[in-house]
């Protein structure tokens, strides 16, 4: 009896602490003013950052962390969360994690430590800040894990550390609740910004994820990769197919080969899980196998693939705080892809259809709520197994080292662009891979590397990721029937990494010895060599992207830097010539020691000298139809340091565009471009496009010896606008007779062209749904038929660059690209009246990924400050 007592005192001491605790927490609606995912009502980062403190402050289940800062300064929060115990703990359940993630350690040890350990399961609030419910659904989800009693839920806090990641994109966030806040009750109210809503790279933040470019990537992907290595990683999107409630997995093919097969079936078992929650609390909508795959890589959810974490995408209809009702008698026969029943309830990844009615923000939140419940109950329920998988998958990948699978991957010292290759480095160690640098040289397969080479063994949990960004792409050819159109693969085909930046690395398939040094942090830049005593000046190379960074800081602070012209060197490329001046030694030293960019020295001045270069003003259009091509442009001229002002439609219209170097209009379609927003579908001063008024002033402009450059879509409006002599040779080909939606392509560059100094004699484009060229010779109607116009001095067209006559695809899938692309134009500049237009077939910039393509834009910018020659043409002038 007194041991009953006992129990039953310890009991209520227990229930009374929690009790007390819940009295104490805040609840969402207490610091908004409203509940979560209520009809109308959007909570701001502020608001969320607010209850999160409050929430963090009141619960010892909750420790709340700022991992860093986004693009424009807000912090990223994220909030760990389990029990009091646990949280005593946590160092020591992120070495368990890291341990069995990491795969040192021998089977006994992994059992041992998956038996004691905690899941790690990520959720976070997504990235996509048009997808808003997530944002607000986190805060109620916090709260739950913080306070509720259930039996399920301290299983969770028992079994389980909950990364939650409150959201992404807090500058976005902040855009679209402004937004929306101030268009509600108008009839623009669901309407999407007419700017980006990632400030450089809009709905791109999630194909960020190999890269790193952006500081928010960069922030996770420390977490998630150098530091609590999770075995599940959810991540939120909106919105499902129409007339759904939310898509979660198992997804479509194709499966990635270097994913392990456990990863798969993880995935599946995670999206078995959800279905079921969903079935039993009778929430019907839930469907699977449509369009999103486990091909791609570069994404929130697809690199954990590669890192043997099960990676979770659910995306959840009604992304808007306003209700809206769906007529029943509407409903379609299928969703998706036309292949999925939407009314009968006999597909099996589409059981339980939605029949329609009314619709409301709530709902969203419910659905993601109850999503991320069944995942985190799942990671409770097989906590151990969890563990113990991502430590066997690690083994697996360890041991397949040299046996099937690559011994190592060498980066040699030699290489065309060093900087490019310490990135490529760099991009492996923000994701977690174990890069050795070489200390001493050493030899393989007869061929010799110099000490500091990077040797990437493959012996690693990591190894997967490693080949799959280091090896060619080659996507299967799926149609929808047999000799039907094609599926195309979700997102891109191909993406090498070494293909993109124009790196040299070694494939090594045997074991060979080296003495190398584990790289702690990040590869440190190599100081660049400068001559001791410099005479007249000094030259640098063109090769290396990091060049035109040292060049735009010397014109800036007034040093004279000019282009060596060709009748005075004897190789390519033609290097900067940097004459001396009062304080230049000193700022060569700093860049060579920041950049790793090397300098000669130039002992007199040689008896030619180019033209002073002067620092590039660049105007960039910038549409009100938010534009990613335009951001990932901007980021790259403020990376590299060309000052760059945003050109609106009024502002090319009304503006004296002589003060622009260069006007580049990235990637967009034509009709966005001259027509924008239709007229009632915004707010009257985002509609319309350039217009009557602007394509004049771009004529205006480019007659007056402007430089105009066009990427990919845009070069079709360049093309009309002028009625250049040059023709699209895929403008109107189907996608059953010419399709690439995003692969690399052979291309072959004239390197003798000022436009292509520093550039190899082969790249690969990033050929996405692009263009090729052909240059048209004028003809007229005689009396002999059609005959060739010879009277017609204008426009003279330069071919910079070709797609390759064979071989063309390098990584990814392509139909019938030798049929329609091969040996056609890829870069080409026409004159015109003072001035010159270049175009761009494909986008050279495309996410900031093709860093081999880059030096094209760098040179139009430089030459477009040097007078207009149009006389100096290249041999393949036309």
């Amino acid at each position: 009896m007194n041991n009953y007592r006992h129990r039953l005192l310890l009991l209520c001491v227990a229930l009374f602490s929690g009790l007390a605790a819940m009295a104490q927490v805040p609840k969402p609606a207490d610091v908004f003013g409203f509940e979560p995912g209520a009809d109308y009502k959007l909570a701001n980062y502020k608001m969320l950052m607010d209850y999160y403190q409050r929430l963090d402050k009141a619960s010892n289940r909750v420790q709340m962390v700022t991992i860093g800062k986004s693009v424009l300064g807000k912090p990223l929060l994220l909030l760990m969360v389990s029990s009091e115990a646990n949280m005593k703990q946590l160092d020591h359940w992120r070495s368990v994690s890291e341990q069995l993630s990491r795969a040192k350690i021998d089977d006994a040890q992994a059992r041992s430590l998956a038996a004691s350990g905690k899941a790690i399961v990520w959720v976070d609030a997504g990235m996509h800040a048009s997808e808003v419910a997530s944002a607000q659904m986190m805060p109620e989800l916090a709260y739950r894990m913080a306070t509720e009693e259930s039996s399920e839920m301290k299983k969770i806090r028992d079994q389980v550390v909950a990364l939650l990641m409150v959201e992404m994109n807090p500058d976005g966030l902040d855009i679209v609740a402004d937004w929306y806040n101030g268009n509600l009750g108008t009839p623009f109210e669901t309407t999407q910004p007419p700017w980006l809503y990632h400030h450089y790279v809009g709905h791109d933040n999630n194909r960020d994820w190999f890269t790193n470019n952006m500081p928010e990537t960069k922030a996770v992907s420390e977490v998630l990769y150098n530091q609590w290595y999770p075995q599940i990683v959810y991540n939120h999107h909106q919105t499902s197919p129409a007339w759904t409630r939310i898509f979660i997995p198992p997804f479509a093919n194709p499966v990635n080969p270097q994913i392990h097969p456990a990863v798969t079936a993880g995935v599946n078992l995670v999206g078995t899980a959800m279905a079921s929650r969903f079935a039993i609390k009778r929430m019907p909508g839930v469907v699977s196998q449509l369009r999103f795959s486990m091909w791609w890589n570069g994404g929130m959810r697809t690199v954990p693939y590669y890192h043997n974490q099960i990676g979770i995408l659910t995306e959840t209809a009604h992304a808007t705080p306003s209700p809206r009702f769906y007529p029943p008698d509407s409903l379609p026969k299928t969703v998706g892809q036309g292949v999925t029943a939407a009314t009968t309830g006999t597909e099996i990844f589409y059981a339980d259809p939605w029949k329609g009615g009314q619709s409301h923000f709530r709902d969203a939140v419910n659905y993601m709520e109850e999503a991320s419940m069944a995942t985190l109950v799942l990671a409770a329920d097989k906590r151990e197994e969890f563990l113990y998988n991502i430590y066997r998958m690690g083994r697996d990948a360890i041991e397949a080292a040299g046996k099937g699978k690559p011994y190592a991957y060498i980066i040699p010292t030699e290489q065309w662009d060093k900087g490019e290759a310490l990135n490529l480095v760099n991009m492996f160690r923000q994701s977690g891979v174990e890069v050795h640098r070489a200390t001493q040289p050493f030899q393989v397969n007869n061929m010799s590397y110099a000490a500091g080479s990077y040797v990437i063994y493959g012996g690693q949990a990591f190894s997967p990721y490693v080949v799959d960004l280091m090896e060619k792409q080659v996507h299967p050819n799926q149609r929808l029937y047999p000799g039907g159109p094609p599926i195309p693969p979700y997102d891109l085909a191909g993406w090498t990494l070494p293909m993109q930046m124009g790196v040299s690395v070694a494939k090594i398939g045997t074991a060979f010895k080296a003495e190398t040094e584990l790289i702690k942090g990040l590869a440190p830049v190599v100081a660049g060599q400068v001559a001791e005593s410099a005479g007249y000046g000094y030259l640098l190379s063109r090769n290396q992207n990091a060049s035109v960074m040292a060049v735009n800081r010397l014109l800036k602070d007034g040093e004279l830097v000019s282009i060596m012209p060709a009748s005075t060197q004897s190789t390519d490329p033609k290097n900067f010539l940097i004459e001396k001046g009062a304080s230049t030694d000193a700022r060569i030293q700093k860049l060579a020691k920041e950049l790793g960019v090397s300098f000669t020295a130039v002992a007199s001045k040689p008896a030619t000298v180019g033209k002073p270069l002067k620092l590039p003003k660049i105007g960039l259009y910038k549409s009100w139809v938010a534009n990613m091509d335009e951001g990932w442009t901007r980021w790259l001229m403020e990376t590299y340091g060309f000052p760059v002002d945003t050109l609106h439609d009024a502002d090319i219209a009304k503006k004296d565009l002589s003060a622009y170097s260069a006007i580049i209009i990235p990637d967009q379609e034509v009709k966005r471009i001259l027509n924008g927003h239709a007229a009632n579908t915004m707010p009257a001063q985002y509609v319309g496009g350039l217009g009557l008024g602007g394509t004049v002033a771009l004529q205006q402009y480019v007659s007056n010896g402007g430089t105009l450059v066009a990427f990919d879509g845009a070069s079709d409006f360049a093309i009309e606008l002028f009625g250049l002599p040059v023709k699209n040779v895929t403008d109107g080909l189907s996608s059953q007779q010419f399709y690439i939606p995003g692969s690399l392509i052979r291309t072959v560059i004239d390197t003798k062209h000022p436009l292509a100094y520093g550039m190899q004699p082969e790249a690969a484009a990033a050929f996405s749904n692009s263009r090729a060229f052909e240059v048209i010779r004028q003809v007229r109607e005689g009396e002999g038929g059609r005959e060739e116009v010879k009277a017609a001095p204008e426009p003279k067209v330069e071919v910079i660059a070709s797609y390759a006559k064979k071989e063309l695809l390098m990584s990814g899938w392509a139909l019938n690209e030798d049929k329609y692309i091969a040996g056609k134009a890829a870069v080409v500049r026409a004159y015109q009246g003072k001035g010159t237009i270049v175009l761009f077939g494909f986008s050279p910039q495309f996410r900031g990924q093709p860093r081999g393509t880059y030096k094209l834009i760098f040179n139009t910018l430089y030459e477009s400050t040097l007078p207009k020659n149009s006389g100096e043409q290249s041999a393949k002038s036309e």
